[in-house]
């Protein structure tokens, strides 16, 4: 199933159960309503936003379809932000005048004859209104720019001007009127009037706030034989809405449908004809991708996560939620006015779940990190300079999120970036250390006995061993300077030992002598710890071969990375401890 068919057969399924606005509407946010009296007459300006949070949320509600505004002047019907419908705005507004003209005379035109009540009473508002008189009447600043719609007084806790039966049927012819042309639909195959324009689609982050574009052809070299916009590829004027309305109430923040990952609007949808065995998958693959408070999780999510973790297949305890439920991955990220789509997954959902467990088994390590279950995007933290976010590079979050749910190898570019930020700043925790040893797994095709999961002494991998030594000789130094140490070895010397050991390691041996002969006075048990950790390893090398290699392999590096974290966090039972001593 295509994606445009995909999101139209979910957006059918929400307007049965008036989850979407039906045909013709769509879901915009609005901050107040004007109610008029029968005679035209301003009754008051109401606002209808939540202000019990810090900032006023506007309330979401279905209205008369939004127009696609680019550059010219197009009013909204029943419905607009004040510099249209009432010729007041907070800023300079150079095309007030216009804006609010445009909206007069389109309502004036639409309006005339009307015998709703409703309808008329709009129609005499606009006749008599004045921009002047918002001042007058002392309605708060707050309130300019943002979207207005209206009702009758005695009505408007219940019905405003745009839900009322005669507005709906306006609103269809002429809607009917204004369609264009009509052709097959490339999504239901049936032939409908044509969206010429598609509505925007807002939220995604780093996109413009007013909306970008997923299909549109703006250039004479996207044409094809002469057909202009949307008829280059004919989507129908009813799946135009729908699917946009979809993306955008997936979109929309606290909708339980979408997670940022990189520079990714992150969107995902289950498809089941039971609609709580849909919903159920939704709530545990957002709880994978997002950190969710345990405590607002049902019992049967907080089971399903805890087996999921614990590498129970999911086939083998719920075998309908795996095998019924078709689940939809989307990422979209900003271009200009327009959309690109980083990646598009659709597959049962136990098999995204299978795939999704495989990648936790590639990236554990023990010890783990201190968050039981980090999230993806603290993974991609890892890979920018100074931790920060805006710096993850664009392609790699898509390109790493669809191999761990589609199975493939994961981005080289992750392998190469990883290792860089452990040279550039020498930190190396579980995180870092987690992704190298899954691209180790994967993309490297290394086994489990030479990628170890724990601290693993048989492993004489030359790289594992490196690291490990590397480890050992910075304990060394540390136990013997104790607080006067400004930098340590893997401070100074991290980048070029992992890369070149036989340039860094002779040093750090006959750097160690000393160290370990101060520690002989001052800790003469802990010393012998440590030369028995050296000896170990050190008979661990080839017999007969020089210990350093000039070089390590980009895998070996990461092996020496794995040997270093393993041998510097790895924690000696008590009774180890005492036998070593003794």
């Amino acid at each position: 199933m295509t994606l445009l068919s995909s999101l139209n057969r979910i957006g059918e399924r929400m307007e049965q159960r008036g989850a979407l606005p039906t045909g013709g509407f769509s879901s915009e946010k609005i901050s107040c309503c004007i109610s008029l009296n029968a005679d035209g007459s301003v009754a008051g300006l109401h606002d209808l936003r939540d202000v019990s949070k810090k900032k006023p949320v506007p309330r979401v509600m279905g209205v008369p379809q939004a127009v696609k505004r680019t550059a010219g002047v197009k009013p909204n019907f029943l419905w607009d932000k004040t510099s249209y419908v009432l010729g007041v705005t907070a800023g300079n507004g150079k095309r007030l005048a216009q804006e609010h003209e445009a909206f007069v005379d389109r309502h004036l035109t639409a309006l005339a004859g009307s015998n709703d009540i409703g309808l008329h009473a709009l129609l005499l508002f606009l006749q008599n209104w004045r921009p002047e008189h918002y001042e007058a009447l002392g309605w708060p600043e707050e309130l300019k720019d943002q979207n207005v719609v209206f009702a009758l007084e005695d009505e408007r806790h219940r019905l405003f001007l745009h839900d009322r039966p005669a507005a709906k049927a306006l609103w269809a012819r002429l809607a009917a009127d204004d369609s264009g042309e009509s052709a097959i639909c490339l999504v239901t195959g049936e032939r409908a009037p044509v969206a010429r324009l598609h509505p925007s689609i807002k939220g995604v982050w780093g996109a413009q706030s007013s909306g970008a574009s997923l299909v549109s052809f703006n250039l004479d070299a996207f044409t094809s034989y002469g057909h202009e916009q949307g008829a280059n590829a004919p989507v129908s004027e009813a799946v135009a809405a729908r699917y946009t309305a979809v993306l955008n109430a997936f979109l929309a923040r606290d909708s339980g449908h979408r997670v940022q990952i990189g520079d990714a609007s992150t969107v995902f949808w289950a498809d089941a004809s039971d609609a709580e065995l849909a919903e159920q998958a939704e709530s545990v693959f957002g709880s994978f991708l997002s950190s969710v408070d345990e405590d607002k999780q049902s019992r049967a999510v907080g089971d399903i996560l805890e087996k999921v973790r614990q590498g129970e297949r999911i086939a083998t305890f719920n075998p309908a939620l795996s095998d019924k439920v078709r689940f939809y991955v989307l990422g979209l990220a900003p271009n200009a006015a327009r959309l690109s789509v980083r990646f598009y997954l659709e597959d049962t959902f136990g098999a995204l779940i299978d795939h999704y467990q495989r990648f936790l088994d590639d990236i554990r390590v023990e010890p783990g990190p201190r968050q039981k279950v980090p999230q993806l995007w603290q993974y991609l933290r890892e890979t920018a300079a100074l931790g920060k976010e805006e710096n993850i590079s664009p392609l790699l979050a898509g390109n790493w999120m669809r191999s761990i749910l589609t199975g493939t190898p994961y981005p080289q570019t992750l392998f190469a970036t990883v290792l860089m930020r452990i040279r550039a700043d020498g930190e190396i925790n579980a995180l870092r250390v987690g992704i190298l040893k899954a691209l180790l797994l994967r993309n490297f095709n290394r086994q489990n006995e030479e990628v170890p999961v724990a601290f693993d002494p048989d492993n004489d991998n030359k790289g594992y061993l490196l690291g490990r030594l590397f480890a050992v000789y910075e304990r060394v130094q540390s136990a013997a300077l104790g607080d006067k140490l400004n930098s340590t070895i893997r401070d100074k010397y991290y980048g070029a030992a992992s890369a070149q050991p036989r340039r860094v390691f002779p040093a750090l041996a006959k750097g160690a002598v000393p160290h370990l002969s101060r520690l002989g006075k001052d800790s003469p048990g802990y010393r012998v710890n440590l030369e028995k950790d050296i000896g170990e390893i050190m008979g661990r090398m080839s017999p007969g071969a020089d210990p350093f290699p000039v070089t390590l392999s980009s895998a070996e590096q990461a092996l020496f990375a794995l040997g270093y974290y393993h041998q510097r966090f790895f924690k000696k039972s008590d009774t180890e401890q005492k036998d070593a001593a003794s």
